[in-house]
């Protein structure tokens, strides 16, 4: 049975989260369920007693089924457990300093997902060549909804918006002139705890033409606050564009048409999220400069370039080893003639205020 003053505590910081940290209903109800799994855990003993509970906090969630009861809780799933049980715990024991001074600081600073040496499950995303194949897929005249579906796979690839965000996303925040699109939530796109960005589209043709087909249709035909994954009407066979406002289950809509496309064009089926993954990775192989990278992590809104690295750093472990065995083919960079018997006829006091000078004026750039 779960200790009530531990309920109480969870309960008390929710609210705090929701009034002083002001987070939205859906990241609440996400925390809420990351903590329900440490009040399960303690059952009856005091939270403030945790080290003396067994199995180990971090043992009892590697333990847990999954969706599906056949397999443990997925790494990623695990880890946001944890790591939001970490936080819980930092934050009542500075809230209650005394009934939490037997809990050790190191403690909650130990917490972390089990270490699998076995872990070797392949990553998944949508590549280039399969969001071409699904873009391109032929659409019969009349069938709005495959056409706006061939058309989803494409905007999904290249904006890399998470599906939540693409769903709510209405014809006026897409501006194909400049290739961006304004994730704002005052114009009622539904963005990860509310972020606000504009972002931009990949410069790839091939999907641009598809998106720029089936914008320049619904502008001809609907109001700009009209969703840009607008629901279709089927009736006796002849399809049109819906009135009515979209249910708040749409991603879960454009998840099950995605399967319809991938399954005419014979891809198995990855879901709307595998095309963000799919958006990043093709950003970040073709960067070649840091400040690329930091443009790729912000335009998927992310806070920062670590947490684009901790996701997708182990995505990207073939294209390291793809690069390193190809270093030798690669042209040696040497220092001309030219310059090197300018360098040789200097003093090195002489060539340290070069050096410091070109690092003021890099600095400066």
């Amino acid at each position: 049975m779960i200790n009530r003053i531990n309920y109480l505590l969870v309960k008390q910081h929710l609210t705090y989260l929701d009034e002083v940290r002001q987070l939205r209903a859906a990241s609440l109800k996400r925390y809420w369920f990351y903590l329900r799994h440490l009040l399960i855990w303690a059952d009856e003993t005091l939270l403030s007693k945790s080290t003396s509970i067994r199995p180990a906090f971090p043992k009892y969630i590697s333990s847990l089924p999954g969706k599906r009861g056949d397999s443990n809780l997925s790494l990623t799933t695990q880890k946001k457990i944890i790591n939001t049980s970490k936080s819980f715990l930092a934050w009542a024991k500075d809230t209650n300093p005394n009934k939490f001074r037997n809990l050790p600081k190191a403690w909650i600073d130990a917490l972390h997902t089990p270490r699998i040496a076995t872990q070797s499950n392949k990553h998944i995303y949508v590549t280039l060549e399969e969001a071409i194949k699904l873009a391109t897929i032929s659409v019969e005249e009349g069938d709005l909804a495959l056409q706006r579906d061939r058309a989803a796979a494409a905007m999904l690839f290249l904006s890399g918006m998470r599906a939540s965000a693409f769903a709510t996303l209405p014809i006026k925040a897409v501006d194909l002139e400049t290739k961006s699109i304004r994730q704002w939530p005052e114009l009622g796109v539904l963005t990860k705890n509310g972020k606000r960005a504009t972002t931009y589209l990949l410069p790839i043709p091939e999907l641009l033409d598809v998106v720029k087909e089936w914008d320049a249709l619904l502008r001809q035909s609907l109001n700009l606050n009209a969703r840009w994954y607008i629901p279709i009407n089927n009736c006796w066979g002849e399809q049109s564009f819906s009135t009515e406002n979209p249910g708040k289950n749409r991603s879960q809509a454009l998840s099950k048409r995605l399967r319809i496309v991938f399954s005419k064009v014979g891809l198995p089926y990855k879901s709307p999220h595998k095309f963000r993954h799919g958006h990043t990775i093709y950003g970040l192989q073709h960067a070649e400069k840091m400040a690329d990278y930091k443009a790729v992590s912000m335009n998927i809104m992310h806070n920062n370039i670590k947490t684009t690295d901790e996701i997708y750093a182990p995505i990207l472990n073939e294209e390291v080893g793809y690069r390193i065995s190809n270093l030798s083919e690669q042209p040696t960079h040497e220092v001309s003639d030219i310059f090197e018997k300018d360098l040789q006829n200097l003093t090195n006091e002489q060539i340290s205020r070069i050096l410091i000078d070109l690092g003021n004026k890099l600095a400066n750039r």
